[in-house]
């Protein structure tokens, strides 16, 4: 089964929402639908970001786990932007929508 990951950058916080929270929610979103392989939150060219690595049968329903995730985190913050990515040999690969 591949590996796949959501990368959400994460703006504003909605009122009331506290950060150690996003993350957390995040992963636990893609959780209801797989396993979720990893998690982390990083700060690349000054935007927090969040990474979410976890498994899917195909693009379809890795596209199907990001909807769920970015859905969860769209809740609580502004998402301007978010990628799905899967992994081909040592590298992660740009997957488009289909």
């Amino acid at each position: 089964m591949p590996s796949y990951r959501v990368i959400l950058v994460v703006g504003r916080l909605l009122p009331g929402v506290r950060p150690e929270h996003v993350l957390p929610a995040a992963a636990d979103a893609a959780a209801e639908l797989t396993r979720v392989e990893a998690r982390d939150l990083a700060v690349v060219a000054g935007e927090p970001r969040i990474t979410v690595r976890y498994l899917a049968d195909d693009d379809a329903g890795a596209f199907q786990v990001a909807g769920r995730v970015v859905g969860e985190v769209t809740g609580l913050a502004a998402v301007p932007r978010s990628v799905v990515t899967r992994r081909e040999g040592t590298r992660w690969i740009p997957v488009l929508p289909g």
